[in-house]
């Protein structure tokens, strides 16, 4: 990977290179790609409290339409002609709800020129496809595009560097004494990049390090790489 800047970075990005082209991972927990005018995201589990609520679970309601308005700012923001989803868009089958679709047909009306390809996760298999009207590609891993193979469960791929999703990467910092800070994390290898999830209401799995693997931590508006290969594990 190189820091080397030749395309403008959104405020608190950080900018590396994978298979030889750049990259800016955002503070959203979204990666552009500029050269190919392309966001990508993992697990946006849109629906997620309304699956919860509808399982008995009092839970806060509002994240699906505060999720959609967060994507909306990096694609308005990056000038992104197509999104990647990398699994996991929709939570489950409840979140194809009169209120999540709603939500969701709105959004894709402010976004009509918009490419989306959703690449199917776990939870994408018990959802069901979103409706057809929304006009998604809707695909299999691994789903090729230019460097990358797009997935949702990190994985080796022969010639492409992988971009997955699904774990919810997370690192935690540690200071003096017993203070810690628990923040998602891009964790980036030579041949794999597992993105965090996008999602408010996901929680993260803390990873551990690698040899080969750098942390790069998402929190207080900026990203930023985590001294000596990532943090230490819980």
């Amino acid at each position: 990977m190189s820091a080397t800047d030749t395309h403008p970075a959104a405020e608190g990005a950080a900018i590396c290179h994978l298979a030889g082209t750049e990259v800016h991972l955002l503070p959203d927990r979204s990666l552009w790609w500029p050269a190919g005018r392309t966001l990508f995201v993992a697990d946006v589990h849109l629906g997620k409290s309304d699956t919860f609520r509808a399982r008995g679970l009092p839970v806060p309601s509002g994240t699906t339409r505060d999720n959609l308005d967060r994507l909306s700012a990096p694609i308005a923001r990056q000038g992104a002609q197509r999104l990647v989803v990398l699994g996991d868009f929709l939570h489950a089958a409840e979140a194809q709800s009169p209120a999540v679709l709603a939500a969701l047909s709105a959004w894709r009306v402010a976004h009509a020129a918009l490419q989306v390809v959703l690449v199917r996760g776990n939870h994408d298999s018990h959802a069901g496809d979103p409706p057809a009207g929304l006009g998604f590609a809707i695909v299999d891993e691994p789903w090729p595009i230019g460097p990358f193979a797009c997935c949702h469960y990190p994985q080796a791929h022969g010639t492409l560097h992988v971009l997955a999703g699904h774990v919810h990467p997370a690192v935690v910092l540690r200071g003096r004494g017993r203070d810690a800070l628990r923040l998602p994390c891009f964790a980036v290898e030579p041949q794999l990049t597992v993105l965090p999830a996008f999602g408010e209401f996901t929680g993260g799995q803390t990873m551990t390090s690698g040899p080969e693997r750098r942390f790069f931590a998402a929190g207080g508006g900026r990203v930023w790489a985590v001294p000596g290969m990532g943090a230490t594990p819980e």
